[in-house]
């Protein structure tokens, strides 16, 4: 048997760091609101940065989300590092958990100058590097980003296998993993040929709050299970998918 399995389970959060996860995956998503107020971006080959480019309208909606989902998700990471169990994989998890809202607060606070795609004066002066620090570093920002959105659920997810926690993030922090994973390879094919980055982009993001959201039901999961267990009963523990 592994011992690592027999325990009393991570402990449980107060509710609010539920409701901010949840919260987090939502912000995220202010790119679903570009067919209202960014229409004339192209979905299919427009970066999805270029929606908060600084001389985009509603440039401030879509940089806030990004602000709101990174500074929530350092709270969330705070939390439970702060209230549930310290095990090895759990506590890298959730540090890169705060990691990735570190980066998040990089992309909103270095936005592009402007869209490369929609504007011909901006991709020339792309081309010639006549643009800002803040243009050029949003790359790096949004690569690590995915880069510790991956790893986090990765390791979340291999934590709620190794320890029998989180039934939801064993069964679905691995496979989302997987898929922001190649995605993100995806997008290095998209910009070689220079088409579909756009799609590739937002189907990216749309993982990532896929991703928040299943650590928030997890966390919720077992508020829920702790509150149907009386005093001085074990908890009860959903079985961890294999």
């Amino acid at each position: 048997m592994d011992l690592d399995r027999v325990d009393a389970g991570p402990g449980v959060v107060p509710a609010w760091v539920v409701v901010l996860a949840a919260v987090a995956a939502v912000s995220y998503a202010t790119f679903f609101l570009e067919h209202l107020l960014s229409p004339d971006l192209d979905v299919v080959n427009g970066y999805v940065s270029e929606l908060s480019a600084v001389d985009q309208p509603f440039h401030n909606v879509y940089s806030g989300g990004d602000l709101i989902t990174g500074v929530l998700s350092i709270i969330v990471a705070a939390g439970t590092l702060r209230r549930l169990r310290r095990r090895p994989l759990a506590t890298a998890g959730w540090t890169f958990l705060g990691l990735f809202g570190v980066c998040a607060i990089g992309d909103a606070t270095f936005p592009l100058d402007c869209a490369p795609s929609l504007e011909t004066w901006c991709a020339l002066r792309e081309r010639s590097e006549q643009v800002s620090f803040s243009h050029e570093f949003h790359s790096v920002t949004s690569s690590a980003v995915i880069v510790c959105g991956v790893v986090a659920l990765f390791t979340l997810s291999m934590a709620a296998r190794r320890y029998g926690w989180w039934p939801a993030l064993a069964r679905w922090g691995w496979p989302l993993a997987l898929a922001e994973s190649v995605f993100a390879l995806g997008t290095l094919l998209a910009m070689y040929l220079g088409r579909w980055l756009g799609i590739i982009q937002r189907i990216q993001i749309g993982i990532l709050c896929l991703g928040l959201l299943t650590i928030a039901w997890a966390l919720y999961a077992d508020r829920r299970n702790a509150g149907r267990t009386g005093p001085g009963l074990p908890p009860v523990r959903e079985k961890t998918p294999l």
